[in-house]
């Protein structure tokens, strides 16, 4: 246990060292929800207490026993012939800790490579992929901390990077309030290859979240507060300035809110709101559902598949399934 608390400190300190960097941002498909269930909630969240393996991919303090021999799969059509897929195992190690593996990918589909003469030379591809291990241990009953190790691959025609990072996250539950608090340092490391001379900053977040379900009723309410480790998130945001964006404006950006109604433990249906994707997506005319989301999930002789659906682009709506089980129920 030592031990472990030590690791969490170290890549704690290690982390405002790496981050001061200037450079551009590289590996920036880690921002993209690894979880069906997640995605119809908003995309990010570090706080939903749930038997799914996949939740551990945006906060591994969410790593648990319970995830004995479990298996999830996801994927979505993002955009076009743009794809995203996770998968992830996950093991009970004794009574109070559970360690877990799994990849998570993103492909850009092929590309027409022509010469500076416009001579046809075929056609190359693109993609991303991350291949995480996991570990979380029980500080207590109510308490509990996790580790993800990153590695990190990208490839676009001959070019390829490659990086190393780390998750640590931190959970609370409390079970008689159906109460949950989660804390995750996401992505803290290094880009060790580059495409070419200048090395890349990794897309590092700081997370945190809640989620109550009432106590009468079978709703649960999530808020997620994301980028607590900056205040102007992206490029659109850093245009914003100029236009003198309101504090109000900005500050709801950081923020993604979630409602999921569970009246049994084989089905669920949940919305959610993201205020910076609303934002960031806001046209003229059109485009209004930029940045909700929804999704469900149901039990079926032993499998859990789930469905949501969200915008990420104006021209385009997102599809994502997943499927999870426990290999013991076979038996």
């Amino acid at each position: 246990m030592k031990q472990l608390l030590f690791v969490l400190f170290v890549f704690f300190c290690r982390s405002f060292s790496v981050f001061a960097q200037e450079g551009s941002e590289v590996f920036s498909f880690l921002h993209y929800p690894a979880s069906t269930r997640i995605n119809a909630l908003g995309g990010q969240s570090v706080s939903l207490i749930e038997r799914d393996p996949s939740l551990a991919l945006h906060n591994p303090g969410l790593l648990g026993a319970e995830m004995d021999g479990m298996i999830n799969l996801n994927y979505m059509n993002f955009i076009s012939d743009i794809n995203l897929g996770s998968v992830v195992f996950s093991k009970a190690k004794g009574e109070r800790g559970a360690w877990g593996v799994g990849a998570s990918f993103i492909s850009y589909g092929n590309f027409k490579q022509r010469s500076t003469e416009n001579v046809d030379e075929g056609s190359f591809s693109a993609k991303d992929i991350n291949i995480t291990a996991l570990y979380a241990h029980d500080l207590s009953d109510k308490w509990r901390g996790g580790i993800a190790f990153k590695f990190l691959y990208s490839s676009f025609e001959r070019y390829s990077a490659i990086g190393l990072c780390a998750d640590v996250g931190l959970s609370y539950y409390n079970d008689e309030k159906g109460l949950s608090f989660g804390l995750a340092l996401k992505n803290m490391g290094a880009q060790l290859k580059s495409y070419e001379d200048e090395r890349g900053n990794l897309p590092w977040d700081i997370q945190l979240g809640v989620s109550k379900k009432m106590e009468y009723n079978p709703i649960r309410f999530s808020a997620t507060a994301i980028y607590l480790n900056k205040w102007k998130i992206n490029d659109i945001d850093l245009v914003n300035i100029e236009n003198k964006e309101s504090f109000f404006k900005t500050f709801f950006k950081h923020f993604i809110f979630g409602i999921d109604y569970i009246p049994s433990d084989n089905f669920w249906i949940g919305i959610g709101f993201n205020p910076k994707a609303n934002q960031d997506m806001s046209l003229q005319t059109g485009n209004k559902l930029g940045g909700f989301s929804i999704g469900a999930g149901i039990n079926i002789q032993k499998i859990d598949i789930t469905v949501s659906v969200a915008r990420y682009h104006p021209s385009a709506t997102s599809l994502m399934l997943g499927v999870s089980t426990t290999f013991s129920d076979f038996k």
